[in-house]
């Protein structure tokens, strides 16, 4: 019973052992800056030598009680592991920044006095010469990754971008940051170059302003259509609710029918003077009905004159003082005018 629960102790801590090992081959090493003269500073704006860690897994990894260190003597195998640890610089616990989300970076002060911040190691740096640095485990005997940085310029730094190294420029320079996106463009990255552009934030706040009033402004028309939409199928819906449709046969007739007057008005609009047959014959129709009804002026058309003696034009009556007083027997003898008179 005893053994069986030391094979089982014994199984555990080696798999721990493992799965810790495999965790920490996860650290790599992703940037050095040998001579930092205008670039990053720390809490206390200072600008020292740094070194970029990377968790290149998708898992939390704390790098506490791992060693930094830019000593080659302890790369001698003779070594024991004590000895060995005296060479480096420990990275301390106590401080959440160590540990590294995945794909996260962690930022390390060197050539500094380890008591600024947990982040400041004394491990030292030449600027004028080649420098090798190197990670190692926490037992102080695995090596988990090194590089051999070259002679930089001021503020330039060594940086891996996939498997291979190469030397960055001070403006492409990327403490804390990925490696891959600046090293492909070679350049800043769009929100860098917005920033510098508009450091005050007018252009950001004018576009956030103008995308919340176009979402507005398209709500408002989708809603203005669908409702027209909607009410145009009310009315509809009230008016085939009111007066149905008809038949189509209906529809058929009227439509031959208006054909067939069409045809007698085109047939017959020369000698009619385009009028319509039947509204031709309604007319002629009301006349002789107002002349059956006597609807009109009673005229006998017979004028009769009978002659009256007025005397206006009788000479012998108007010139008496030049004649004698004679009676006319017969006035016809006498060729006396007469009017005539109507009787």
């Amino acid at each position: 019973m005893h053994t069986i629960r030391l094979w089982l102790s014994l199984v555990a801590v080696s798999s721990s052992m493992m799965v810790f090992a495999q965790g920490a081959k996860n650290i790599i090493i992703s940037e050095v800056q040998t001579a930092n003269e205008s670039g990053i500073e720390d809490s206390y704006g200072d600008r020292n030598a740094w070194v970029e860690l990377e968790n290149t897994s998708y898992s939390t990894y704390n790098v506490r009680g791992m060693f930094i260190t830019t000593n080659r003597a302890v790369l001698n195998k003779h070594l024991s592991a004590p000895e060995r640890i005296k060479l480096m610089s420990v990275i301390p616990s106590g401080d959440d920044r160590t540990g590294m989300g995945a794909r996260k970076h962690l930022l390390l002060f060197l050539n500094t006095n380890p008591a600024k911040s947990l982040l400041h190691l004394s491990a030292p740096i030449a600027q004028n010469a080649t420098q090798w640095i190197a990670l190692y485990n926490a037992n102080g005997v695995e090596l988990i990754d090194s590089v051999t940085v070259p002679v930089l310029s001021t503020d330039e730094s060594y940086a891996r971008v996939g498997n291979k190294w190469t030397v960055r420029k001070p403006d492409v320079v990327t403490p804390g940051v990925g490696n891959s996106i600046v090293a492909t463009q070679q350049s800043k990255s769009k929100i860098d170059k917005f920033k510098e552009n508009d450091p005050h934030g007018f252009a950001m706040a004018l576009m956030a302003m103008g995308i919340v009033f176009m979402c507005l402004a398209l709500l408002w028309l989708f809603f203005m259509l669908f409702g027209m939409l909607m009410r145009h199928i009310e009315t509809a819906k009230r008016v085939a609710h009111k007066q149905p449709i008809k038949p189509i046969t209906k529809t058929v007739e009227i439509t031959a029918e208006i054909g067939h007057k069409t045809s007698n008005i085109l047939q017959e609009g020369l000698d009619m003077k385009g009028i319509d047959m039947e509204v031709y014959m309604s007319v002629i129709g009301m006349a002789l009905r107002q002349y059956e009804d006597d609807v009109h002026d009673v005229e006998s058309g017979i004028i009769t004159i009978k002659p009256k003696d007025t005397g206006w034009d009788d000479e012998y009556a108007q010139m008496t003082q030049f004649h004698n007083p004679v009676t006319p027997a017969n006035p016809q003898s006498q060729n006396i005018p007469t009017t005539p008179e109507f009787i």
